[in-house]
């Protein structure tokens, strides 16, 4: 699945080529994806003009005057910004076509992700308004996650990962963030100190930029607004390395299973 740097960069990928264009109108080819497309999302949004382009945790947010496009790229969807008369494959089920012939196209082979529309402000959203603080914001500190962990008995990781604690942080990136920090996954959120939060928010916030920095993780079928993939998996220290000697200490990279994911760390870095 995508995860906040993928979406990151997708927003900063696109935003240049469709903030200020006016939408000529929207091509639905298929409505099925997790949430049934709006039947009325070519009529709302045609004729207007995109004013921003938004991230907020996992979802794309693209701001007109008269509402605002939600988008969520699922597990395997991609945005592209190609000529309108480009022949659609198989897995390009949306189109958003602007005054210059334009189009930004949304390719979705496992039709996981959504596109909503909304006339409210769209932090007050069902899919947004619960959401936690970004992980890249000043709102995300040691003394925040110390404050909101206590007496939680959830792993740490799963708590970071929780979207209502923190929004945007998925498996590689926590993954990552915890060996870092030298925290071992399966501590349990109560019980870790404030410095030792404090670590782990200025580390995942160094991973998240370093990742969007590079360009995402490519894993499956993400690729970024230009249609071209990410490279930050080379740099991964844990993530999908079961077996790899850890580049601090030379133990085995462990992985198990939390919360149906897998989860990999060093056992002798991570305490």
């Amino acid at each position: 699945m995508p995860e906040l740097p993928e979406v990151e960069t997708t927003c900063r990928g696109i935003a240049p080529h469709v903030t200020g264009r006016q939408v000529t109108r929207v091509i639905v080819r298929n409505p099925n994806l997790r949430w049934k497309v709006p039947a009325r999302l070519n009529r709302e949004i045609s004729g207007q003009i995109i004013n921003a382009v938004s991230r907020r945790g996992k979802y794309l947010l693209l701001t007109t005057s008269a509402g605002t496009a939600i988008l969520h790229l699922g597990m395997s969807g991609s945005l592209r910004v190609i000529d309108a008369g480009l022949a659609p494959n198989r897995h390009d089920h949306i189109d958003i076509v602007f005054d210059n012939e334009r189009a930004l196209r949304f390719t979705d082979p496992r039709r996981f992700g959504s596109l909503h529309w909304t006339r409210r402000p769209p932090l007050q959203h069902k899919l947004l308004c619960k959401l936690g603080v970004e992980p890249l914001s000043d709102e995300f500190s040691g003394d925040y996650l110390h404050r909101v962990s206590r007496g939680r008995k959830v792993t740490v990781k799963q708590f970071i990962m929780n979207s209502h604690i923190v929004t945007g942080i998925g498996n590689i990136y926590a993954c990552e963030a915890l060996y870092m920090a030298g925290i071992h996954p399966g501590c349990a959120a109560g019980r870790i100190s404030k410095k030792k939060y404090a670590l782990l928010v200025e580390v995942s916030k160094e991973v998240l930029n370093d990742a969007i920095a590079a360009g995402g993780t490519t894993l499956r079928d993400f690729v970024n607004g230009h249609g071209e993939p990410g490279y930050f998996k080379l740099h991964l220290n844990v993530y999908g390395k079961t077996g790899e000697p850890c580049i601090s200490c030379r133990a085995p990279i462990r992985e198990i299973r939390q919360g149906q994911r897998s989860t990999f760390y060093c056992p002798v870095c991570q305490k």
